[in-house]
């Protein structure tokens, strides 16, 4: 046989071979990923026995997710502050703090949903090319939701330990530094000026405006501010930055939006932790329901104790602080213990949805 030949012969015997185990490896080759529930499933199945939480899958945008982040957070501070007062003034005039209490309830829930929820589905839409894997709507399992809740009824009372050791620190601060007196006296004109205008929401006179106070300070909150934070913000941010700090800076943001200034490391300790349960389950639903949550918690405190207890900044006369310290310790230890366990058995709650 001439030379030729014989390569021509072992050529197509090469090729042969080549597309035989092609043909065995092909279905693993061609197998798609489609952003489905199951495969969601999967993925926070995989990332949940993994040493280490790892990055995001990129999402495509427009621009830099960052500077996504960082213009919806400016856009929406200026509308919702600036142009909450705009609208304000344009519907009860120059006199507004005598408008009817309900109207100034509706006009706050729609305030909300005007200037956070719409700017933030808008800037979703425009920035990125799959809406759907940014706000993540997806139904969660029951079990998540309500490891997610046990983790929230430890966090509550710990957060108001942190209140009330953070202010008796400031308190005695002020005494002896002019400058911290100078800022607590700010603080409490601020504080003050918060507390007048969600005690006269929070008063209900009757069964429809109880019902009304929940939508306006529980569920529309919920929805609004999650979908903007924990959807638009937070997924910006997953894709450059690692979960943890993704979830740091959101949670300061969203601390800094709500101008309380003794609740700050409080809010920021709860935004952080809405942003453990967006990551981990991987839909703004959970946080979406632990926020309703805690907003109706501190409904439920005013309209039992007459004040809203679970965010009073203020520790009671003649209470000492040192049991505040003690139980701080003790419930910082059983939330870390928690968030262990969580994280180390997430698998077994996402398995069979």
């Amino acid at each position: 046989m001439p030379e030729d030949d014989l390569k021509e012969e072992n050529t197509e015997s090469n090729t042969e071979n080549e597309s035989e185990s092609g043909q065995e490896s092909n279905p693993t080759n061609t197998t798609t990923t489609k952003f489905d529930k199951n495969n969601t499933d999967s993925k926070k199945e995989n990332d949940s026995n993994s040493e280490s939480d790892s990055d995001l899958e990129p999402l495509k945008t427009t621009i830099n997710p960052v500077y996504a982040a960082f213009f919806g957070l400016f856009a929406v501070f200026i509308l919702y502050q600036f142009g909450g007062a705009i609208l304000t003034l344009l519907i009860f005039g120059a006199d507004f703090q005598k408008a009817d209490v309900n109207a100034t309830r509706l006009l706050t829930m729609g305030g909300q949903i005007l200037f956070i929820l719409l700017p933030a589905l808008l800037f979703t839409k425009y920035f990125y090319y799959d809406v759907t894997s940014v706000l993540r709507a997806y139904i969660p399992n029951w079990k998540e939701v309500a490891a997610f809740t046990i983790g929230l009824f430890i966090l509550t009372p710990l957060l108001q330990n942190v209140i009330y050791i953070q202010n008796y620190l400031f308190d005695i601060s002020a005494k002896n530094v002019e400058f911290i007196r100078q800022l607590k006296e700010m603080f409490d004109q601020l504080d003050n000026m918060v507390e007048g205008a969600y005690g006269n929401l929070l008063t209900a006179n009757n069964a429809f405006e109880a019902i009304l106070i929940v939508a306006v300070v529980a569920i529309t909150p919920a929805i609004c501010e999650e979908v903007f934070f924990r959807g638009f913000v937070l997924t910006s941010f997953n894709q450059k930055f690692k979960p943890f700090f993704s979830a740091l800076i959101t949670a300061f943001f969203f601390a800094i939006y709500h101008f309380n200034p003794y609740g700050s490391l409080a809010l920021i300790l709860l935004g952080l932790y809405f942003g453990f349960a967006a990551y981990k389950s991987g839909t703004i639903l959970v946080p979406i329901f632990l926020h309703f949550l805690n907003n109706f918690l501190a409904i439920l405190a005013y309209f039992i104790l007459g004040s809203d207890e679970l965010l009073n900044s203020k520790l009671p006369e003649n209470e000492a602080i040192e049991p505040q310290f003690i139980s701080l310790i003790f419930l910082t230890v059983i939330f870390f213990i928690f968030i262990y366990l969580l994280k180390k058995n997430y698998h077994k709650f996402i398995t069979n949805k």
